[in-house]
Formats: C-alpha cells, sequence, structure tokens
C-alpha cells in the first residue's frame, strides 16, 4: 500500500508540473492571438484601400475585355482574364508545429479531399506549402511541392512572406497553373475557425459594373493601363498574404484552446488523483488500525 501512495503522489505531482507548463502555454498563445488579431485588423485598412483603387481602375479594363472577347485582343493583364484551366494551384497555410489541436488536421485532411474529388491525377495540381507541418504530410504522400516555406513568425511581416507570394503570382503569370487558391482555416474567434478555400487569381472578385462616387479624381503618371499592371500583382500577393495573417490568427486561437483544455484536463486528473490518494492513504491508516488492534487482543 506503501508503494502504490507513492506512485500517486509522484503522478500528482508531475501532472500539477506538466498543469503549470500548459497554463503558461495558454497565456503566451492568448497573447499571440491578441497582437495576431490587432494585426489582422490593421491589414484590413490597407487591403480594402488597394482593392478600392484596383476597382477604381480595373473597372474600365474589365468592361473593356467583355466588349472584345471576340477581337483577339491580347493586351489586357493576364491577371483577370480566365483561361482554360490545365492545371490548379494550390497555397495550403499549415503551423510549423503541433499543440494546436486540431488545426492542422482539418485542413490536410480537406486537402485530400479536394485531390482526390477534383483531379484525376496529380498532374493535375501543384501544391506551394506554408508551414512545416503541411509540406511533411505533402512529402510523405508523394505529392510534389512546387515550393514551401517554413518557420514564420508569429506576426509575419510581409517582408517574410514576400517571395512566396511573388513566386505565386509570377507562376501564375508564367502559366505553371492556371487558377490558384488559398487554403486555410479562417480565423472566426478564439473557440472557433472555418476551413477556407479562397480563390485568388484570376482576380474575378473585382465587379466591372460597381457604380462607386469618388470624392477626388485620380491624377494618372504615367498611364492607367501602366499603373494598374503594377497594383494587380500587388493586390493578388495582398490577398495572399492577408490569408496568411488570418490563418496565423486562427493557428494562435487553436493553440491557445488547446493548452486550456490541457490544462483544465490535467486539474481533472489531479482531483481524481488526489481522491484515490486520500482513499488509500485512509485504507492504509485503517489497516494499521485494525493490525495494531488484533496485535493487542492478541496479547491479552
Amino acid at each position: 500500500m506503501g508503494a502504490s501512495l507513492n506512485e500517486i503522489k509522484q503522478r500528482i505531482t508531475s501532472t500539477k508540473k506538466t498543469s503549470q507548463i500548459t497554463k503558461a502555454m495558454h497565456m503566451v498563445s492568448a497573447s499571440k492571438l491578441t497582437k495576431s488579431e490587432a494585426h489582422a485588423k490593421k491589414f484590413q485598412v490597407y487591403a480594402e484601400k488597394v482593392r478600392e483603387v484596383v476597382t477604381h481602375l480595373a473597372a474600365q479594363q474589365l468592361l473593356a475585355i467583355e466588349d472584345t472577347k471576340t477581337s483577339g485582343a491580347t493586351d489586357y493583364n493576364s491577371m483577370l482574364i480566365t483561361r482554360p484551366v490545365k492545371k490548379t494551384g494550390y497555397i495550403v497555410i499549415t503551423s510549423d508545429g503541433g499543440l494546436v489541436g486540431g488545426y492542422n488536421s482539418s485542413i490536410l485532411k480537406q486537402m485530400m479531399s479536394i485531390f482526390e474529388q477534383d483531379h484525376q491525377s496529380p498532374d493535375d495540381y501543384v501544391v506551394i506549402s506554408i508551414g512545416a507541418t503541411g509540406a511533411e504530410f505533402f512529402k510523405a504522400r508523394g505529392i510534389q511541392l512546387a515550393y514551401e516555406l517554413r518557420n514564420l513568425s508569429d506576426q509575419p511581416s510581409f517582408e517574410e512572406v514576400r517571395k512566396i507570394v511573388h513566386m505565386a503570382t509570377s507562376m501564375y503569370q508564367n502559366e505553371v497553373f492556371d487558377e490558384l487558391y488559398v487554403c486555410y482555416n479562417h480565423h472566426v474567434n478564439s473557440l472557433t475557425s472555418q476551413f477556407r478555400v479562397e480563390k485568388m487569381l484570376p482576380i474575378s472578385d473585382l465587379d466591372p459594373g460597381e457604380k462607386k462616387e469618388y470624392e477626388q479624381e485620380y491624377i494618372f503618371e504615367p498611364s492607367k493601363d501602366e499603373i494598374l499592371n503594377q497594383l494587380l500583382p500587388q493586390y493578388a500577393e495582398s490577398l495572399i498574404y492577408g490569408a496568411i495573417v488570418d490563418a496565423k490568427t486562427a493557428e494562435h486561437a487553436a493553440g491557445m484552446t488547446a493548452m486550456k483544455t490541457a490544462t483544465d484536463n490535467a486539474k481533472k486528473i489531479i482531483d481524481d488523483l488526489t481522491i484515490s490518494y486520500n482513499r488509500a492513504r485512509q485504507g492504509a491508516i485503517t489497516q494499521e488500525i485494525t493490525e495494531i488492534v488484533g496485535g493487542a487482543a492478541a496479547l491479552e
């Protein structure tokens, strides 16, 4: 019984230490989440302004494309034109490590379903992986990666992801693939995330018929077309970067939730072990009293 008491006591001690670690990790994830949410809100201001300018510039060109589809004109920006899809590109965003609950597994499970349902052959798609978990997962299953990016910071700057977002837009323009989707977990709130597949290229969410009054006229130098040719890649890059920021926020929320659950489970285990320890200790005391009484009775 003494050995059992020591064993239970050791388990309580080790579980308490684990609980302290998970509680600290929960607090760290909560801090990261707060910063990431603030970062995402700030980025949205920039993203909305870029979209406003691009929509204003692209409206006339989009209308012109509609009017000249049969004229054979090819001088319009390729990012605005839908072409026959021979190969699809996917940017898949996962975390670099674990301890984030089901964050990664939900994304990767959905991606495998997309590959199986929407494509007949691995040659029909190309994957760009952001995050070590996704990269290792795809490599283990023989899925070739066009590019991978690992070890992003908790609040990634645009400079960190510039290479991969620039590469993605360049690959599209060079017709390595004919459409591009970004696949990630969208941050809903601290307890909920939602898997999203967003089409990034070709840019099709700019409504050429959208009527919007602008408070002031734009002065273009050198020309609308040349400015648009510069802004469209930047706009596409901002969409991809925005998805990365959103995914990172969801990752921190998942980590916070996972550590909160782990801490609560540890406390429950400690409570159960404490009850078991007290019962075992009470049993040992009762047995000792019984032996003493029995011994005393034998001496009479």
